[in-house]
């Protein structure tokens, strides 16, 4: 009977996930954190021995001072989006300070509309929209993190990319260093460095990333995307990973780990440059 005991106890440690972590996360976004956290990002963790519950506070093109208008007003405008268990749900018409207050979230993160996540004086409402986030959470130790997004297609023509030349080089640069000056005010060290794991793999496969020049393609950039998110929230090594759709192979699936990878190695590093 001892014996039976301990070979069980000996075969519960040895079967049962390694640090095995749970993890509430918030993005507080627009379209972009739909692209990178509604898909894939859950069964990434689960394929690694973690569990997630994401929620995303969507609205589309949302900027910040917009989500700073809506927290003051309490406006219910929010379509809230929640992955638990895997099952994605959604509720219409929510106000930010009850999505906030929804869950003890350990994680939240913040980021700026696409076509402004490269001009500084865009960025005035970052500190202030911390603050007023920070005081309706339930979760005294939450972390804060910016979620960079990616420059536009080098194809795209819409006059959201002119300020940028048409160029996604001057973008990608102005991304970085108008986040770089602005993040340190508002009190926010930690990125996750989607915009830099999106121009790693233009480097390696073309610009092909995203599927109408700014929102990403549903296979290649959605999964690196959220292979990014998975390695950055976990601190696990994504390259490896078990887990892909069912519609990518598996080389196309190891590309992507890998350069998620990278992109996170690269932010630990302080380091932007791509080109």
């Amino acid at each position: 009977m001892k014996k039976a005991v301990i070979l069980f106890l000996f075969s519960f440690f040895v079967m049962s996930p390694v640090h095995a972590k749970f993890i509430k996360v918030l993005a507080i976004g627009n379209s972009f954190s739909q692209d990178a956290v509604e898909q894939n990002l859950y069964e990434l963790a689960r394929a690694q021995g973690d569990s997630l519950i994401i929620g995303n506070a969507y609205i589309g093109g949302c900027s910040l001072d917009r989500h700073y208008k809506n927290l003051m007003g309490d406006s219910c405008v929010y379509a809230y989006r929640k992955i638990v268990g895997g099952h994605k749900m959604e509720k219409k018409k929510v106000s930010l300070q009850s999505i906030i207050r929804d869950e003890q979230w350990d994680v939240i993160t913040l980021q700026q509309a696409s076509k402004w996540s490269g001009i500084p004086s865009s960025f005035s409402k970052l500190r202030p929209l911390k603050q007023l986030v920070q005081s309706y959470t339930t979760n005294l130790h939450v972390q804060f993190m910016w979620h960079m997004t990616w420059a536009y297609a080098w194809d795209y023509h819409s006059k959201d990319f002119a300020v940028y030349d048409y160029n996604q080089r001057s973008m990608y640069s102005s991304i970085v260093s108008t986040m770089l000056n602005a993040l340190p005010m508002a009190g926010i060290s930690r990125i996750v460095p989607s915009g830099i794991a999106i121009q790693l793999m233009r480097y390696r496969v073309g610009d092909v990333l995203c599927r109408d020049g700014f929102h990403l393609s549903l296979t290649l950039g959605r999964y690196t995307a959220a292979c990014t998110w998975c390695e950055f929230l976990t601190g696990k090594i994504v390259d490896g990973n078990g887990y892909w759709p069912e519609n990518m192979t598996e080389e196309e699936a190891q590309l992507c780990q890998q350069e998620a990878h990278e992109a996170c190695f690269m932010q630990q590093q302080g380091l932007y440059a791509v080109f």
